[in-house]
């Protein structure tokens, strides 16, 4: 427990990071002088460690609420002038993006919720109608199915153009999903919904035709990256909607701006799972390649994927980006 002696030997390092803050917000970083810009680091590293410990002690909330507030202020300005280099990508992707994964999973598991709960619908509304499913799916994918073809031909006799094409639908439906979150999240809501509904109506057509094993094994591969980051985007669609929705105790704009910028952060780990997705849906999954390597392929990125989620940033001891991570 956080004792008063304690708090107020720090208020005052508080306070000098409040103002050297508003002076940033005002001025800009580069109006500090030499040793301004110092102490701002430094009060801005022990600030963060407060926070650590007083969010230690359940009594002292309202006091963790004003550090929190503090530190995410000073944090955007302290990283602002950064340059992005190689180490810092690694950094990023190794122990920050893992700690904000797991901080933000709640919005992950809702966007998994959600395009389960479209696929149930999916699968049982096609079960229930067919000819709801024929004119979903379109009178040629409906013929390609009855004729127990695959429609991903195409995808062999193209694969360089093919690869790059994939990848920028899949960005642009990621990004898609992921802006829906501005407008209340509702644009959001609906497409993982429906992208769900559609992977259930697929899925019972192929199951209903005896192409349930070809469907699966040409998903299996690029899905295991492909579909996680929907569900991550979507996920960082509802951090932007809830800021939106559920300011908090911050104002609307200020809840607003820092649902934004950890929702980016969480957006931007997709990039290189989307890049690697498209490979593989190019060069693996419509191949005549054994089956059980499609599958074992999927095993084994699910593996790495879970490991890195689950496991990554928890060996490194840094007060202050752990403070960061921590929700608002």
């Amino acid at each position: 427990m956080v004792s008063n002696g304690w708090i107020a030997a720090r208020r005052s390092d508080w306070e000098r990071l409040d103002t050297l803050t508003r002076d940033v917000e005002t001025r800009g970083l580069k109006t500090l002088p030499a040793h301004e810009l110092r102490d701002f680091g430094l009060l801005y590293r022990r600030a963060a460690a407060d926070l650590t410990a007083v969010r230690a002690d359940r009594t002292a909330q309202p006091l963790a609420d004003h550090l929190n507030r503090l530190v995410a202020r000073a944090h955007n300005h302290v990283y602002s002038g950064q340059r992005t280099s190689m180490l810092s990508v690694w950094r990023f992707l190794s122990v920050d993006y893992p700690r904000l994964f797991r901080r933000l999973w709640p919005y992950v598991a809702a966007s998994l919720a959600l395009c389960l709960l479209g696929a149930l619908l999916g699968t049982l509304e096609s079960i229930a109608r067919p000819q709801f499913m024929r004119a979903t799916l379109g009178p040629e994918m409906v013929a390609t199915i009855e004729r127990h073809e695959m429609w991903t031909k195409s995808v062999v006799s193209a694969k360089p153009q093919e690869s790059s094409a994939i990848m920028t639908n899949n960005i642009t439906v990621t990004f898609m999903v992921f802006a829906g979150g501005v407008v209340a999240g509702i644009p959001t809501i609906f497409m993982l919904f429906w992208n769900g509904m559609s992977v259930g109506i697929i899925a019972t057509a192929c199951k209903q035709h005896g192409m349930a094993l070809d469907l699966w094994s040409f998903v299996a591969a690029h899905g295991a990256l492909e579909l996680p980051s929907i569900f991550i985007a979507g996920g960082a669609g509802l951090r932007i909607a809830s800021g939106l929705l559920f300011p908090g105790s911050l104002s609307r704009r200020n809840a607003l701006a820092q649902a934004g910028s950890e929702a980016v952060r969480l957006l931007a780990g997709t990039i290189p799972m989307l890049f690697v997705a498209g490979i593989l849906e190019a060069f693996l999954s419509p191949t005549s390649a054994p089956r059980a390597v499609k599958f074992s392929v999927c095993a084994l990125l699910l593996t790495c994927l879970g490991y890195w989620l689950s496991e990554g940033g928890r060996s490194t001891n840094d007060g202050a980006q752990e403070a960061i991570a921590e929700p608002a």
